[in-house]
């Protein structure tokens, strides 16, 4: 009976200290659970990173106890949360979530399967999952919100906006209509999931506020890979201006946000029909700029994506983006850097969404992903 009671003990160490998830206890499509094994890990954890704090004029007083004189706040960092598997690879992942999104967009998908979170987690890498500062479980802020950006409120009234922003499909009144070959659920209860992912504001959107967290963030953990998503595209093209430890930057659909060109290159735009949701550009010194050619970089776009002005807003909106990322790519190339573009449905791949990283086929994803960090060298 000893071996039993030894078993018993290793079980109960396992479930306190977070050592191992199982797998298997996860909600899948119809009710059913994933048979799979146990992901084991060697730690998890959470922390801020980054931030400020201002200071209010006055004299702290306990007779205005709720009041702000003489009192601090803090603000301006990324939330992180974090988990090494057992003889992790030696580059970890750091996942930086899109525009009024947070750290969920890597995880479970709206309809129950696992996300990029465990994914890679299962193929070795240590995962760094961020909320940007201003925004989820790092709400807190120095700057108040002025009122320039749409989702910094609640309610949110936003659904049919961004579920055709994100080229999920269109409405017809107020049903959902999913494009014919869009790779998501279609049943009500993974769109319900889906609207609720939305993540308001808690401030002014700075990008360079966020790149400097996230840079922080390298320089705390060492060298690692990038993974960014749409407006967090940015934030990602200008962390390696602030640490050498980007080893290498994978972007999912950026857009939303400036796309950096060095100084006397900015692009002409490719205007959309719906002129507000053009892409954007910035010129950036040519001394930054250059620093994204030393590094290896892949940019993956779904499907949708109008080739020709069209009154569907989504899609149109995407061709403009598309285009301005084609360009980008081009910029560092002639500098001599090592970027590339993939267009999914140019090589068999149809039916993505926006999210890419949780649509049905995001495992396929994944492994794209992983065969390009294979590729770089970056898998040991």
């Amino acid at each position: 009976m000893k071996w039993k009671r030894m078993a018993a003990a290793v079980l109960a160490a396992s479930i306190l200290t977070g050592s191992a998830l199982a797998a298997d206890a996860l909600p899948a499509k119809n009710g059913q659970t994933a048979k799979t094994a146990p992901i084991v890990l060697e730690t998890q954890g959470s922390f801020a990173i980054g931030g400020t704090t201002v200071s209010h004029d006055g004299t702290y007083s306990d007779k205005h106890f709720l009041e702000p004189q003489g009192q601090k706040a803090f603000g301006d960092h990324a939330y992180v949360f974090y988990q090494i598997p057992v003889q992790a690879k030696k580059y970890p992942i750091v996942f930086q979530h899109g525009g009024a999104q947070s750290k969920r967009t890597w995880e479970t998908t709206p309809d129950g399967r696992e996300g990029f979170q465990n994914i890679f987690l299962r193929k070795g890498y240590s995962v760094y999952l961020l909320d940007q500062p201003r925004i989820g479980e790092a709400g807190l802020a120095t700057v108040p919100d002025n009122g320039a950006n749409p989702y910094a409120s609640n309610p949110m009234y936003a659904d049919k906006a961004l579920y055709m922003l994100s080229r999920v499909g269109t409405f017809k009144g107020d049903q959902p209509v999913p494009f014919q070959n869009a790779a998501v659920p279609k049943d009500a209860a993974s769109y319900d999931q889906f609207q609720r992912t939305w993540t308001p504001y808690e401030g002014q959107l700075d990008d360079d506020v966020s790149a400097d967290a996230l840079a922080k963030l390298f320089d705390k953990i060492g060298p690692a890979i990038l993974v960014t998503h749409s407006m967090g595209g940015t934030v990602g093209w200008r962390t390696p201006f602030r640490t050498d430890n980007v080893k290498a930057i994978v972007a999912f659909e950026p857009g939303g946000s400036p796309f950096l060109f060095p100084e006397g290159e900015v692009p002409a735009v490719e205007v959309p029909v719906y002129a507000p949701v053009a892409a954007q550009a910035k010129a950036v010194p040519l001394a930054d700029f250059m620093k994204l050619t030393k590094i290896p970089i892949i940019l993956y776009y779904g499907d949708n994506i109008a080739d020709k002005p069209t009154s569907e807003v989504g899609p149109d909106k995407w061709r403009s983006e598309f285009d301005m990322a084609k360009k980008f790519v081009a910029a560092v190339n002639r500098h001599g850097g090592h970027a590339t573009i993939v267009h999914l449905p140019d090589i068999g791949i149809k039916g993505n969404t926006h999210f890419l990283m949780a649509d049905l086929n995001n495992q396929q994803i994944a492994d794209l992903m992983a065969n390009w960090l294979h590729e770089q060298g970056l898998d040991k």
